[in-house]
């Protein structure tokens, strides 16, 4: 938070293409210093709760307690500059406590979705409070519990907060010292935050809108200090830069580290990646010349709809959730594909959120191998992944669990959106969105709307279809279901049975 004070000065908080500030933002600067003061209590009280520890090792069971519960405190203490400063949802309408912890978890996790409806003004969402909110960013996109393992160590539990803590099975050639993992980790991520910030600032922004869409692009989370996004700049240089960036940061960092001491062969030789990039051109290709025809018939300017297209399969496939343009205006085709791309994500070992290519690379093989079962059952094939074979035999049975756990939530969390979210309360945010008149319960919508709500927060992409699209977001749902949603982009974001545990009252039992 200490971070985010200086922006609340005029000469600092400058945007590229909003008038200077002329004040400094006192109410959000006492709202910081209070969060601040908060934050010391609650850690002092914790050291004193602690005091009489003896030490000792720390397991596996402790170290996702510590994941999951320090995501959880996160969430609430990166709550209060939002709630202190009494930032407004809309005119007159200060944030909530819940819409507070619902703006702080979409920022750790990385989603990008958001309760603010007018970003560009001072008085309604000060500096400060904006950087920030894209400052959480910065702070989850390497994970608050890889920088914690990276700054203090935990010897032999290190390895297991870093699984609990970054989704995804590990990829070869991660080092056996975890400490020395994660340094090497937040050094590539902070050094490409610092490259693309300068590049940002060559193409014209200036360093506050620089330092934020740097934060929201190499986090794969996507908040930007426009209500247009990234589509407020109009420059389709910047466009493509975002693009480059975004597939970075949608890469494992391993195989960057790899790479950078390897050459560009450990790309093309791993399979993930080999996958993550088929899926771009493919998909890319698929919406341009199936799905834009609807809006750019003749194809009059193939740039641009090459450009649109791009951008957004990548957006929503790295789980970033930048816009550039209206999604939620393709036809059904194109609509339909980006609902499917939420549930792929990006790189096992990105900042990426989402699924993971390689479980879906792992659940075709288990799936061919399970079928070639059915007409050949005296067939022993092991598990090949890149040409080498899987020890864990254990690995297919877990994919199975994961892919079966992911649904189970998702269509749990759909039911349940979709039963008590009042009709009331989704023909208020019809109308916002401009698809129907007040109090006009959108029904047919619902059931699309809610699903694409629940899949964009519990993959961690942002903006979903229809009253959560691209140019609209979630502030007209009830508290409850933004209570929801903070569970379920929690639940994105970290391996989700550090999660889950949390809530099963055998896991707190003393074996």
């Amino acid at each position: 938070m200490t971070f985010s004070l200086p922006f609340s000065l005029p000469a600092l908080a400058d945007r590229t293409h909003l008038p200077a500030a002329s004040q400094v933002e006192w109410r959000a600067v006492y709202a910081l210093l209070a969060s601040m003061g908060i934050c010391f209590l609650v850690g002092g009280i914790l050291r004193l709760c602690g005091r009489k520890h003896r030490g000792g090792p720390l397991y596996q069971k402790e170290a996702m307690a510590i994941v999951g519960l320090s995501w959880v405190m996160a969430t609430v203490l990166g709550a209060l500059p939002f709630y202190l400063s009494r930032t407004q949802i809309a005119d007159d309408d200060p944030i909530t406590f819940i819409e507070a912890m619902f703006e702080s978890q979409s920022g750790f996790s990385t989603t990008g979705a958001t309760v603010l409806t007018n970003l560009e003004d001072p008085d309604m969402v000060p500096h400060c409070i904006l950087f920030w909110r894209s400052w959480t960013h910065f702070l989850g996109g390497l994970g608050i519990v890889v920088l914690f393992v990276a700054i203090l160590g935990q010897g032999s539990a290190g390895k297991a907060m870093m699984r609990a803590e970054m989704p995804g099975p590990t990829k070869e050639g991660s080092m056996p010292r975890m400490q020395h993992t994660a340094l090497i980790f937040a050094a590539i991520y902070i050094g490409l935050n610092a490259v693309l910030t300068v590049v940002y600032m060559a193409e014209g922004m200036s360093l506050f809108d620089g330092l934020c869409h740097a934060f929201g692009t190499m986090a794969t989370g996507g908040f930007s200090t426009y209500n247009a996004s990234l589509g407020g700049f109009q420059s389709p240089l910047i466009e493509y830069t975002t693009i480059v960036f975004m597939v970075i940061a949608g890469t494992n960092f391993t195989l960057l580290y790899l790479t950078m001491i390897g050459g560009p062969r450990r790309l093309l030789h791993d399979v993930e990646f080999r996958t993550y990039m088929l899926i771009i051109g493919g998909v890319t290709l698929a919406v341009i010349f199936f799905g834009m025809r609807a809006a750019d018939p003749g194809f009059e300017n193939v740039g641009t709809s090459l450009r649109n297209g791009m951008f957004q399969v990548v957006s929503v496939l790295t789980t970033t959730g930048y816009g550039t343009a209206d999604f939620d205006q393709w036809n059904n085709f194109g609509r339909g594909i980006l609902l499917l791309l939420m549930f792929v994500g990006g790189c096992a070992g990105s900042t990426g959120g989402g699924m993971k290519v390689i479980r879906h690379v792992l659940f075709y093989k288990v799936l061919r191998q399970e079928i070639e079962k059915a007409h050949r059952p005296r067939v022993v094939r092991p598990l090949r992944v890149g040409g080498q074979t899987v020890d864990d035999p254990g690995l297919p049975h877990s994919i199975v669990v994961y892919f079966s756990l992911i649904l189970a939530i998702f269509v749990f969390s759909w039911l349940l959106l979709i039963t008590f979210e009042p009709n009331e309360t989704w023909g208020a945010v019809a109308a916002v969105s401009g698809e129907a008149p007040a109090g006009q319960s959108t029904l047919d919508e619902k059931l699309l709307d809610c699903a694409s709500a629940v899949a964009a927060t519990l993959n961690n992409i942002g903006p979903g279809l229809g009253v959560v699209g691209a140019t609209q977001n979630y502030a007209g749902f009830s508290q409850g279901a933004k209570l929801l949603f903070v569970w379920l982009m929690m639940l994105g974001r970290v391996e989700v049975f550090s999660v889950l545990v949390l809530v099963f009252p055998t896991f707190w039992r003393r074996v």
